[in-house]
Parts: structure tokens; sequence; C-alpha cells
């Protein structure tokens, strides 16, 4: 399955305007997110067991990839198409490892030697932020416009930016390169998310 990183969505069940996780993320699907992630922060892992089973129903339903924010055994236990990392997680090298050479690696990167250690440890894609300040990562590194430019020339594997993206800040990361946008409450916190997906994946093409 190869990913459409256009519109990558990241679920939040604390932010989220639907009843349920899965109804989110399908919701999303239909507004034109071609990569679902499943970020769990404050649950516990049955808890988040029992989501990702029901939200890889809903992606395997509609060939969309998920990829699964920090927990790796959950990620293999769902058959999920992938698992993301941050800087403070198992290294990608070692994920890499457990999950073998099919499964797609998604690693948080704030710095130019970051993301190029990331793409010599073998990751698929970057999500590159914050790119601006953001409710749902207080103490985000802030990336500024230049680093984001050295890393897109320095790296050949797709990337995503993250953080504080939305219509007003789309227009700042247009014609860098960059393959797509990650969101979470600009899509998941809106009344109506499909409507909030289709207007911010035409924004980024337009």
């Amino acid at each position: 399955m190869s990913p459409d990183y256009t519109l990558y969505v990241c679920t939040d069940r604390d932010l989220m305007t639907s009843s349920t996780v899965e109804e989110s993320a399908e919701k999303a699907i239909l507004g034109g997110a071609g990569v679902i992630q499943l970020r769990e922060k404050d649950v516990p892992g049955r808890v988040f067991f029992d989501t990702a089973v029901k939200v890889a129903e809903v992606t395997k339903r509609y060939g969309i990839p998920l990829i699964i924010n920090d927990r790796i055994d959950i990620a293999l236990a769902v058959e999920a198409e992938g698992v993301h990392v941050g800087q403070s997680d198992m290294p990608c090298q070692a994920v890499r490892k457990i999950v073998g050479k099919d499964m797609i690696v998604g690693v948080s990167a704030s710095s130019l030697e970051e993301a190029v250690q990331a793409e010599q440890d073998g990751a698929d894609y970057l999500g590159i932020g914050a790119m601006n300040p953001t409710g749902t990562k207080a103490d985000a590194d802030i990336v500024t416009i230049d680093e984001l430019r050295m890393i897109r020339k320095a790296v050949h594997i797709p990337i995503v930016i993250i953080g504080g993206i939305n219509s007003s800040t789309i227009p700042y990361y247009k014609g860098l390169g960059v393959d797509g946008i990650a969101v979470v409450s600009a899509v998941i916190a809106q009344s109506d998310i499909t409507k909030a997906a289709m207007e911010l994946k035409k924004e980024w093409l337009s």
C-alpha cells in the first residue's frame, strides 16, 4: 500500500467532535485523508489496543494506511501498515529490526541532523515540526522555514509537516517540496470533520 501523504490526519480523543475515535477516522477519510495515525497518549494499553482494532477495520475498508503512534507492539498486533516514533522513543534502526522491511516507519524530526539520521536509519517518511506553536504538543521545538528547506534538500524520503497547520498557515509552506500536511485539531476538532478535511486538502493542493 503506497501512502498518499497529502493529508495525514492524527486522531485525538480529547479534541474530537465525533463520539468515537473510529468515527472521527472514517469522517476524515471521507474528506480525503490519505493516512490515519492513531495517537493515544493517555490511555491504558488495553484501551489503545481495542481502539486500534476498531480503527484498523475502518482504514482497511477504505484501503488507507493506518500508522500507530509509538506503540510498535500494537501496530504489529492489529497488522497496521505502519508505526511512527519520536526522538524520545525507540530508535528507528531498532524499530526497523522489529517490524521488518515491509512496515512503514515514520520518524519525527525537528532538525536537519535528526532528519538525516532518520533517513539513514531506514525511515520511510519524516514528520517535521512543530512548524508553529500547537496546543497538542506544548513543549515542541519550532522548526523554521529555512530549516525545513535544508531538510528537504538533504533527504530523499517523503516529508509531512506538523504543528499548527491550518488554512491560515498553509500558504507559508507551499512550493517547498513538502509531500503533505499532518493535522490534528484543524480536522478532528471541527464540527464537520469531513468538510474540514476536504477544504484543507483543497487549500493545500490549490
